[in-house]
């Protein structure tokens, strides 16, 4: 019977016996639109074909019929790589949102999503996506807008939660691969990680959480993304911070800006991110901003309370190049 459930996941999804995935949030969508938004215009493009893969691109509108070369976001949706799309009303609200608030022409990227396609899969489909993106470097690409507004000088990559994940480990293969044969460099200016997805076995220092079921909790989510890892949570794609073997010095952008929330459980792994990276020889900008009292990707489920529109202006002022 299709009912028969094998695996409960509440409240992310449930696994059916007949191998069907239930995803219990994350899954209603948006169209864009080319009416304005808080002054912004939307528009979808498929990046990959062969894998029917799209993602939305935003545009201030009064950038549409000027020549005007703007900052080029490119972001990565969180979920866990399992919930959530780039066409959600959550995160189109909010790359709108950040849009008008940085001026700025932004590409939402989405990804296959586990367990169907388990690791590494969204990851590479976020290297598609960005190729693509680059493929406009030289303002001859199949997307209009990318060709008349974005500057490929001024390139930031940013998520929150999983997303956050993805553009750390895009900024470190664009180091070592290059997006463009036009690049000298990475041709990453920098990255946002918002509420970065870290984990390990162990905590990562005294004062993230202790308990062995939250933590196996956490856990459990990354083995959704990667069955039969034999990692765990100290596969290096996720234990980014404390493992050893996990060399960050080589980062592939001139500044990172990390934002956590005090009551996240992530929140640590953020701290230990900025530690390790200001100890690893990397030479940059960096800054780190706490929101206090708040939770995991609280920017997102309360976007007018006063530390969101404070995450938010950090955030804007990044990418417009106010540190």
């Amino acid at each position: 019977m299709d009912s028969e459930i094998a695996a409960d996941y509440s409240p992310l999804l449930k696994i059916y016996k007949s191998g069907r995935i239930e995803r219990l949030m994350g899954e209603t969508t948006v169209p864009p639109s080319l009416t304005p938004q808080n002054g912004v215009i939307s528009k979808d493009v498929v990046y990959s074909p062969d894998d029917n893969l799209s993602v939305r691109l935003y545009l201030p509108e009064k950038a549409a019929d000027a020549g005007e070369k703007l900052p080029l976001l490119v972001y990565f949706h969180g979920g866990g790589f399992i919930i959530e799309t780039a066409f959600s009303p959550t995160y189109h609200n909010f790359l709108t949102a950040a849009v008008s608030a940085s001026g700025c022409i932004a590409v939402s990227v989405d990804y296959r999503r586990a367990p169907e396609h388990p690791l590494p899969i969204f990851f590479d489909d976020s290297w598609t996506s960005l190729k693509w993106v680059f493929t406009h470097i030289a303002g001859s690409g199949p997307e209009s807008w990318l060709n008349k507004h974005a500057d490929f000088g001024r390139v930031f990559l940013a998520g929150d939660s999983a997303g956050a994940t993805i553009a750390h480990h895009m900024a470190m293969r664009a180091a070592k691969e290059k997006l463009s044969p036009e690049l000298s460099d990475s041709g990453i200016s920098g990255i946002v990680l918002v509420h970065p997805y870290f984990w390990s076995k162990t905590p990562v220092d005294d004062k993230e959480i202790q308990d062995a079921a939250v933590r196996s909790k956490i856990e459990a989510v990354w083995m959704m993304a990667s069955p039969g890892n034999k990692d765990g949570a100290d596969d290096p794609w996720l234990n980014v911070v404390q493992s050893d073997s996990v060399d960050i010095s080589g980062l592939g952008c001139g500044k990172v800006l990390v934002l956590v929330a005090e009551k996240d459980v992530l929140a640590r792994q953020g701290w230990g991110y900025k530690a390790k990276l200001e100890k690893c020889g990397w030479k940059g900008e960096l800054e780190l901003v706490e929101s206090e009292g708040e939770e995991h990707v609280f920017h997102l489920t309360k976007p007018d309370c006063e530390k969101a529109l404070e995450a938010m202006k950090k955030f804007a002022g990044f990418i417009k190049g106010v540190m």
